[in-house]
């Protein structure tokens, strides 16, 4: 235990007694305060079946039916504007619960006021409803779709309120830092409560399949007038609002196909993920002539995203990749992407499409396509991917005939592939595939990603294309896809094509 943590310990103890003595609820700002005393839920309150919470083992557990404990203890009047809270926490598997702040006490149902931080590391959701926020999300604002954390384990939660900014960390870790504009940016229905101001603290417990439980709940109440060093208020252009709808109405915001390049390390990444909303998939490239084409190499990679706020992924590049690494390389990743931009021709000619000198002339664009269209399906059924990136590419001297040469038959053919073999489609900022396709693939139930495909530092946009086809093709939450838990992957089900270890 760092000195920190035993300096906030070591006075948590002390206000406590000084606390139940009738002493110190006028601590100075800088002063850590616990808010349970590890035996009783004095300085709490339930709302519904309160039944649900208990004291065991000195830690407050819930365990359904749902329940929503308040603090309505003597500290600050049970109002808190700018604080940092503090607490332990435990997840038992499958459970959800979360931490509210700035909320009311209410007799039942879910808080309507304030902001909610996600406790659920393997809860999936019920009744037809897929959970995809995880521990450390700030509700429908700024989502975690990774947890960092495990079920079993106490790991510490911190949030800190400061003027308009919210930072929560999982462990040590930042995984939200947002920064509310003037005026607020609100998503529609239940995200119109989602709105700094001030208010009490509570804890939830879920439903029946839920237990959680949490210990050294501590406050630290800060200034009203203090606000957070460097803050920059978040965007709150038409981009920034879909963003949150999104966020707010289920929907993974997640760009599964972003590099780490020059000039973006990853620091960069997390920052800009912090300031949009959007989660990353950051993702190594392994094939001949790329940087990783051996298990040393993904486990590199791996080893280096390892405990931060991102996917972990492989994009596969060239039909070669899978002599290269073993399942067991493989495995480390969240999932496995890839396109069929470099493949071999009828003639034996190996070519990546975006290199012109490398397709050459195409006399024959029909035949090119034909081809084309068989390398996509072979790919599909073959490999052990998760992701179709890139969808639909074509090479620069044909590219303007796209709509002609993606005939209705060619297309339904590659997404009938994509869909029986249960892989995922991206759709891709650079504009692929078209609304038609897009179109098509819903009507087979295929399930969609958003995917940038960055070349530099300055080119990680905001899914605006993804975005625009969700409009257009009235794409639902269930229409996206989220990373499958180990035993369900690709490489999972087809790993024995791989180069054996």
């Amino acid at each position: 235990m760092n000195s920190e943590r035993m300096t906030r310990r070591t006075f948590a103890g002390a206000a406590l007694a000084a606390t139940t003595a009738g002493g110190v609820l006028g601590a100075a700002s800088s002063d850590w305060i616990p808010l349970f005393d590890g035996k009783s839920l004095k300085g709490w309150t339930a709302a519904e079946n309160a039944s649900s919470w208990r004291v065991e083992g000195g830690a407050l557990t819930a365990s359904g039916p749902r329940s929503h404990l308040f603090y309505t203890g003597p500290v600050r009047s049970a109002q808190f504007k700018n604080f940092e809270l503090e607490a332990e926490v435990m997840l038992w598997p499958g459970s959800n619960s979360g931490i509210y702040f700035h909320t009311a006490r209410q007799e039942s149902g879910w808080p309507s006021k304030g902001f909610e931080v996600q406790l659920n590391n393997t809860h999936k959701g019920e009744g037809g409803y897929r959970e995809y926020k995880k521990t450390g999300s700030l509700y429908g604002v700024r989502n975690q779709y990774k947890s960092l954390v495990k079920d079993n384990e106490w790991f510490r939660i911190r949030i800190l309120v400061r003027g308009k900014n919210i930072q929560v960390r999982v462990q040590d870790t930042l995984v939200v830092d947002y920064t509310e504009p003037d005026p607020p940016l609100v998503a529609s229905g239940d995200g119109k409560g989602r709105v700094l101001s001030s208010g009490t603290l509570a804890l939830q417990g879920h439903d029946p399949g839920s237990r959680v439980a949490f210990r050294q709940i501590l406050v630290r109440p800060l200034p009203d007038d203090i606000t957070a060093p460097g803050a920059v208020a978040a965007a709150s252009d038409e981009v920034a609002r879909q963003l949150l709808e999104l966020s707010a109405q289920n929907y993974p915001v997640v760009d599964y196909h972003a590099h780490l390049r020059p000039g973006m390390a990853l620091e960069q990444v997390l920052e800009r993920s912090r300031a949009t909303g959007i989660f990353y998939g950051l993702a190594v490239n392994c094939g001949l002539n790329f940087p990783a084409k051996s298990d040393e190499a993904l486990k590199e990679f791996a080893d280096s995203l390892k405990g931060a706020p991102v996917y972990t992924a492989l994009q596969a590049e060239g039909r070669e990749w899978v002599t290269y690494v073993t399942p067991a390389a493989v495995g480390l990743f969240d999932y496995v992407f890839t396109d069929a931009m470099t493949w071999t021709d009828n003639r034996g000619k190996r070519m990546r499409l975006w290199i012109a000198d490398e397709v050459g002339k195409i006399s024959d664009p029909q035949e090119f396509m034909d081809t084309l269209v068989d390398r996509i399906v072979g790919i599909l059924e073959k490999e052990p991917v998760d992701i179709y990136a890139n969808p639909t590419y074509l090479p620069s001297q044909i590219a303007p005939q796209y709509d002609a040469l993606w005939t209705e038959e060619r297309m339904r053919r590659v997404i009938r592939a994509v869909k029986a073999n249960d892989i995922a489609l991206e759709i891709n900022s650079k504009g692929l595939p078209s609304e038609k396709f897009i179109r098509m693939a819903k009507e087979e139930g295929v399930l969609f990603t958003f995917g940038t495909n960055n070349t530099g530092p300055n080119d990680l946009g905001r899914c605006e294309y993804g975005l625009e086809m969700v409009r257009a093709c009235k794409l639902r939450w269930q229409d996206f896809w989220t990373p499958r838990p180990v035993g369900e992957r690709a490489v999972d089900r087809r790993g024995g094509i791989l180069r054996k270890a």
